[in-house]
């Protein structure tokens, strides 16, 4: 796409709506219906606001709040005015939201009412506007858009500027705000509407988040793309989201959700009649999910593998037979190749770094050009960091990852973010945080720390409760240990898979003593 005189995202949505303006967009399941009019006019109100509280094209917009329709139209709101929509993950804390105002300094910012921490946040920092939004759709930013105009005209945004930035840890435990166009967001949603064969009549269950890529730029945007319908769960629930297969034609998901739906007698081929497209994303898919989700339903899981700086990168094929761990293919117009350390590209079935260059990728980490260059090569493909090897067939297995980084639920973890907080307690040594296996949400945390001579034992109890005021939920480790010492190689650096190795048993004990309780 090129820098055209309007490349504004929600026009580009606009032209693939539905000629009968009634027809249904979102559905919640208790059936209340939003039309594609209720769309158009919610969405127009709130822009006109934002424009009325002298939001200017660029400025951010920072949202943390639950998922709700009127979520939806803030996000389209944000596009109509030229803003850019910066969503937050609803379980992060004081600290974490605190470096996010101060690094991206957002004119407004849009939380639940009962926020008191980041309304507190804002005015420490300046804030502009703080506005109120709950999971009912209540809240000042409704209740000061309802007298807005109901129309608006969007205004205009080059292909290259900013649509949305989405922060993402490294491993340094410092977030960086990732900077993606109209463009970017734009090329893999219409790629994605192309490669996944939607159709006008499709239905997609939308049971993810909002505030990170799968649920808001996979889901949410494809369907836009298609101008068709959706039934909006609040949340992911096993036995409500199997009540609304039957009318449904397309389920996105984590590999925690697909276990969870394998778990409960009630899912059946029956169930899942007319899903034609059950897509699995955000962490790797074990095989014993993947083959025990087809016993049950008759459909094989397509897997697709992407990143918060890039979209979706490859998908399996849907019509093609599939196995666990195969990603599929780069997408359409998406330059894939997997290389050594020397960046040479490995022969296929040899185990190298991902790096990509495409119209999907990501314009640079937000005030941070150092970085950017960092993770550029000298010919412009980004490097991923994550593993894989080529099959015989050309598709992507992904291996594992170079950065030191797991992905429990579907979330991205950064060991050293919660090694910090370990750290700091009174009495430790040092500590260590290494991703293994879980059957429910694909990885999960072990803590391993090393005590100071003299100290007292380590009170595990303490440990939580201190990451849990300083960091989100999924984050803290489901289990600690105390070690005489961390195992290092010659050059200092501990043997994180030495780690894994040694506490394996233990773990699988843990796990199965846990699923005992």
């Amino acid at each position: 796409m090129t820098d055209a005189l309007n490349a504004n995202l929600f026009d580009i949505f606009r032209a693939r709506f539905p000629k009968n303006a009634d027809t249904p967009f979102l559905t919640s399941p208790d059936g209340v219906v939003f039309t594609y009019t209720a769309l158009d006019e919610a969405s127009a109100r709130i822009a006109n606001l934002l424009i009325e509280l002298c939001v200017k094209p660029g400025d951010r917009i920072a949202v943390q709040i639950e998922k709700s329709p009127q979520a939806v139209f803030l996000y389209l709101a944000c596009l109509r005015a030229g803003a850019v929509f910066l969503p937050l993950n609803t379980a992060y804390r004081a600290d974490e939201l605190d470096y996010f105002l101060a690094d991206a300094e957002p004119a407004v910012v849009v939380c639940d009412p009962s926020n008191t921490t980041l309304t507190a946040l804002c005015k420490t920092r300046g804030v502009a506007q703080c506005l109120t939004l709950d999971a009912d759709g209540r809240g000042s930013l409704m209740d000061q858009s309802a007298g807005m105009p109901a129309t608006f005209t969007t205004v205009a945004r080059a292909a290259s500027d900013l649509a949305a930035i989405l922060y993402s840890s490294g491993t340094t435990g410092k977030p960086k705000g990732v900077m993606l166009s109209h463009s970017n967001l734009a090329s893999n949603a219409e790629t994605l509407h192309r490669l996944w064969k939607f159709k006008p009549d499709d239905v997609l269950l939308h049971t993810l988040p909002i505030f990170h890529i799968h649920g808001l730029f996979v889901a949410l945007n494809t369907t836009l793309m298609n101008g068709s319908a959706m039934i909006f769960h609040q949340k992911f629930v096993a036995d409500t989201a199997i009540r609304d297969l039957p009318r449904a034609t397309v389920f996105m998901g984590v590999p925690t959700y697909y276990v969870r739906l394998a778990a409960d007698p009630a899912l059946t081929p029956d169930v899942c009649r007319n899903i034609r497209l059950f897509l699995c994303g955000s962490a790797p898919l074990l095989d014993e999910t993947f083959t025990s989700f087809a016993a049950r339903t008759g459909k094989q899981i397509v897997e697709r593998y992407g990143m918060t700086e890039a979209g979706m990168i490859t998908s399996a094929d849907m019509d093609k037979p599939r196995h666990a761990g195969a990603v599929g293919w780069p997408l359409p117009g998406v330059n894939l190749r997997i290389v050594d350390t020397d960046n040479v590209a490995v022969p296929k079935g040899e185990t190298g770094e991902i790096q990509i260059k495409g119209p999907n990728l990501f314009v640079g980490y937000w005030r941070k050009p150092e970085k950017t260059a960092e993770d550029f090569t000298a010919d412009g493909f980004f490097k991923t960091g994550d593993l894989a090897r080529l099959e015989p067939s050309g598709m992507v297995n992904i291996v594992g990852r170079a950065k030191d980084m797991m992905i429990s639920g579907g979330f991205n973890v950064y060991p050293k973010e919660i090694e910090a907080v370990i750290d700091a307690l009174p009495g430790v040594f040092e500590s260590a945080v290494v991703g293994m296996p879980h059957p429910d949400f694909g990885e999960a945390g072990l803590a391993v720390v090393a005590m100071n001579s003299g100290a007292p034992p380590l009170n595990e109890a303490a440990v939580r409760t201190a990451l849990k005021e300083a960091l989100a939920n999924y984050k803290v480790p489901k289990m600690i240990v105390v070690a005489d010492a961390l195992p290092r190689n010659a050059m200092g650096k501990v043997q994180k898979n030495q780690l894994r190795a040694t506490y394996r048993a233990q773990w699988d004990l843990h796990l199965a003593e846990a699923a005992k309780s």
